[in-house]
């Protein structure tokens, strides 16, 4: 995982404009018969409204002790339980599998390598129980996106300077403070590829959070799973 712990004093700011998923979880959740975990939790942006509105104490997976320390206070301040765990996504367990397992805001895109990425699929195929679901959204890399911001210096939502390593798939965001995060993209078919090779399946596509359909000039990937062996025609 590719994050300095000081990014997450910004965190905050940083993840602000990301609203329109959380209706979308919290509706996955919401049909969940079960447990709930979460990877890469963060400050439980998501983890919180998902607890409140199915009344029950979700898992949640972090690497980061800021970010697990922000979310227990923000728990605690909603007046909801949540299960925090400092923990690598790489190697989830779980004593009970899980109904649904989800990764908000793009955070797989912090595993640097395929290799990563195969290994967290097939730790989450391993952790569902039969009818069980995995969500995850992700960004489409857009070329002409990252013209516009490779190298040049922003001001919103936190100053930030942003740097694309084509070669690698790779963006670095570095904040004026010094503080990295890097995000390692990926293809739609690498991303139906992970399905295959970890014995999950494909459910849905869509373009964005409400449903939309996957259209060519969709700068989204939103995800839902299920093991193979519960998937019916």
């Amino acid at each position: 995982m590719s994050w300095d712990e000081a990014f997450g004093n910004r965190y905050e700011e940083w993840s602000a404009h990301m609203t329109a998923d959380v209706s979308f979880y919290v509706g996955l959740a919401r049909q969940a018969d079960g447990p709930l975990v979460e990877l890469a939790i963060g400050n439980g942006r998501v983890a919180i409204p998902v607890a409140q509105a199915t009344g029950r104490r979700g898992i949640g997976l972090d690497t980061s002790p800021t970010m697990l320390k922000q979310a227990a206070a923000r728990a605690a301040e909603a007046g909801v339980e949540l299960d925090l765990r400092e923990a690598d996504m790489r190697n989830l367990t779980l004593v009970e599998p899980a109904a649904l397992i989800y990764c908000p805001f793009r955070a797989l895109l912090h595993l640097p390598t395929w290799a990563d990425r195969r290994r967290t699929f097939e730790r989450v195929a391993a952790s569902l129980r039969p009818n069980g679901r995995f969500a995850w959204n992700a960004f489409a890399f857009d070329h002409r996106i990252a013209v516009d911001l490779d190298g040049e210096h922003h001001d919103e939502p936190v100053p930030h300077r942003i740097r694309y390593s084509v070669a690698d798939n790779r963006i670095d965001i570095t904040l004026d403070d010094g503080a990295k995060s890097s995000l390692w993209w990926a293809t739609k078919n690498e991303w139906l590829g992970l399905l295959d090779v970890s014995g999950l399946e494909l459910e849905a596509l869509y373009g964005g959070f409400s449903g939309e359909l996957l259209a060519d000039d969709s700068r989204e990937y939103v995800f839902v799973a299920q093991h193979r062996a519960s998937v019916h025609p």
